[in-house]
């Protein structure tokens, strides 16, 4: 049983990691760097080279074809520091604001520095969302949570069958899109609008096999937007 210095830890690297690749690639790599690295040895001295790290990331896309491959290293040293300069991650967390929490992990690299630092959003509801959507882990003050991750699975939904289907959703200015985003999210899920924010991410996302969408819902059959939805599959008949 992984501890929770380790969940959250890889949590994070996940979270940093995911870029221009699917989320199956991702999970991949994270179960191979975890095979070759495994538990602490994310952040235990003394750190394993970047040719080492490299390697894994070569062995699980049979490529160096991806636009984070060279930062691939710097990431996962970066992570290995902060943990090193919080050695009691769910202490962290439960001692610090989101806003906090916020600022810190802008520590990571490639994690973002400036707003809205959409990774460090995304990393804090991972930890905070109640189990399986996250770690189900608590904070000091949760009555003013970051924006909500606007992934490309939501982006799709909105532009093509959400509220800007009339307009150009491509056009609307970074903090419009997200403006629209939080309001939407809150209309499916008024209890914790987070559920749509995760949910979505799925719409026509790639994975192993088709549109993770399709995956979770049967092949479309039980999709509440089947009727709306263009990409579809036809249901068969009885």
């Amino acid at each position: 049983m992984p501890t929770a210095n380790e969940q959250i830890a890889w949590t994070l690297l996940g979270t940093v990691l995911f870029q221009d690749r699917s989320y199956p690639d991702i999970l991949r790599l994270l179960v191979k760097l975890h095979e070759r690295f495994p538990g602490d040895k994310l952040w235990s001295l003394p750190v394993p080279k970047g040719g080492e790290i490299e390697e894994v990331v070569e062995q699980t896309f049979n490529s160096r074809n991806w636009t984070v491959f060279e930062h691939v290293s710097g990431i996962f040293w970066s992570v290995g520091l902060f943990v090193r300069r919080h050695p009691d991650l769910a202490s962290w967390v439960q001692g610090s604001t989101p806003e906090e929490m916020w600022r810190d992990l802008g520590e990571i690299y490639f994690m973002g520095r400036a707003n809205p630092r959409p990774k460090a959003c995304a990393a804090i509801y991972r930890l905070l969302a109640p189990k399986p959507l996250g770690l189900g882990l608590t904070c000091r003050d949760s009555s003013k949570m970051p924006s909500l991750p606007l992934t490309m699975g939501a982006r799709r939904f909105l532009a093509m069958l959400g509220p800007a289907k009339d307009s150009s959703f491509a056009e609307l200015e970074p903090a419009q899109k997200q403006k629209l985003a939080n309001e939407y999210f809150m209309a499916l899920a008024p209890e914790n609008p987070y559920f749509a924010a995760h949910s979505l991410q799925f719409f026509l996302e790639n994975g192993s096999e088709g549109f993770i969408c399709r995956e979770l819902t049967s092949h479309c059959s039980k999709c509440p937007l089947y009727e709306y939805c263009n990409y579809a599959e036809v249901r068969k008949k009885d």
